[in-house]
């Protein structure tokens, strides 16, 4: 249990997709100026992530890896189609974005015309695909681990872009240079709170 709270933690503060590793973006700035709509998008994210994640880890253990075929018969233990990881990875994403596109249309349209064309866009979303390919590469024991790291991504995403909607929507009725104003004070504001995040970088988890 501590380990899964360990992870979920590391996930949120200190490896934060955005404030660490500048994943995700294109909705992020697109996206940051409504905190309603932020907090649509950033549920949306958890959502994804809390599912492709941990599936991604069933099938890369259980059918990509080299040997993860070995339960079908003995023939396929040297069997290797980690190259399709990539793929499989997007597929999975593109199918669960799909799914939440026809849940919000249904039965949220408000936020549905809102978001617009960044809905559908999270089918390629880096911060998406960046935490399956993150679960790869750090080899978490079993699904368990890699769902509570993947709704911890999510979580993480939430918190920054719902951070940045709610500065935005402060700092309209601000006095800001004509240079800085639109995208250049977005990516101070960003820059300044990935410095805060940092502060957490020293945590012992």
């Amino acid at each position: 249990m501590e380990d899964l709270f360990s992870t979920f933690l590391r996930a949120i503060f200190i490896d934060n997709m955005v404030f660490s590793y500048y994943l995700g973006m294109c909705s992020f700035f697109a996206i940051s100026k409504n905190v309603k709509t932020s907090m649509g998008l950033g549920l949306t994210v958890v959502f994804i992530l809390g599912c492709t994640v941990p599936i991604n880890y069933l099938l890369e253990k259980y059918v990509l890896v080299e040997g993860a075929l070995s339960w079908l018969d003995e023939r396929f233990v040297n069997t290797d189609l980690s190259f399709l990881s990539l793929i499989i990875f997007i597929t999975v994403i593109a199918s669960f974005v799909q799914l939440a596109e026809m849940f919000i249309e249904r039965f949220m349209p408000a936020l549905y015309a809102s978001l617009g064309i960044f809905l559908p866009l999270l089918a390629v979303n880096c911060a998406i695909l960046g935490g399956s390919l993150f679960m790869q590469q750090r080899s978490f024991p079993n699904a368990g681990t890699a769902t509570v790291y993947g709704l911890g991504c999510g979580i993480g995403w939430l918190l920054a872009i719902v951070g940045m909607a709610a500065i935005s929507e402060k700092i309209s009725y601000s006095d800001i240079p004509k240079p800085l104003k639109g995208l250049g004070i977005a990516f101070v504001i960003t820059g300044l709170m990935g410095m805060g995040f940092m502060c957490f970088s020293g945590l012992k988890i």
